[in-house]
């Protein structure tokens, strides 16, 4: 069902916000994508409170869209509309990087507004291998093998010294995936 955009009520009560450039970036969205409204409508009651949505209703009036798609939660009580205004906004789950990073374009996950890890930059990729003379030895060798990288998270204290020891051992040329993999098989055998 589609209802005029000023039919519907925001939730004072709602505890989540989406700020400045993202903001933008949901606006920019939905001018851009309307159809994801359709598949994703705001969740009012039966008063037409927005119960799941209140960003987005605020970002279609931002992006002048006249009318909107909404569904309605009938028959919630008070306590169960406000679990679902939290749960609807709850993200459980994690971010498969090495998928990200393998099948969809950078800059496009950017474009929708997704947190991206700085390691997942192009600028961060070393490229100094193809400045190599024997570049050609060096990919003969590889013989049919394929370097893969996995995305290690590291607490926030942790980083720094960890971006560190990596550089420290990839500048002796060591192979810091062999290393990490003998260390968590070891760990492995302790259990």
């Amino acid at each position: 069902m589609k209802l005029k955009i000023n039919e519907l009520k925001p939730n004072q009560d709602n505890p989540r916000i989406i700020k400045d450039f993202k903001f933008k970036k949901l606006v920019q969205s939905i001018k851009e994508f309307p159809e994801m409204l359709e598949l994703r409508p705001i969740v009012v009651d039966e008063d037409m409170t927005i119960l799941g949505g209140n960003m987005r209703y605020r970002a279609c009036i931002e992006a002048g869209v006249k009318e909107i798609p909404v569904k309605v939660a009938k028959n919630l009580s008070e306590d169960q509309k406000k679990e679902f205004i939290v749960k609807d906004n709850l993200s459980f789950g994690e971010w498969d990087w090495d998928m990200l990073g393998n099948s969809f374009d950078f800059e496009m996950l950017d474009d929708w507004a997704l947190e991206l890890p700085s390691s997942m930059f192009k600028e961060d990729i070393d490229y100094s291998i193809l400045d190599e003379e024997d570049f050609e030895d060096e990919l003969d060798g590889m013989e049919g093998s394929v370097r893969r990288a996995l995305q290690i998270p590291f607490e926030a204290e942790d980083y720094d010294e960890a971006k560190e020891l990596y550089r420290f051992w990839t500048e002796r040329k060591a192979y810091v995936g062999g290393m990490i993999k003998e260390y968590l098989k070891t760990e492995k055998d302790k259990l």
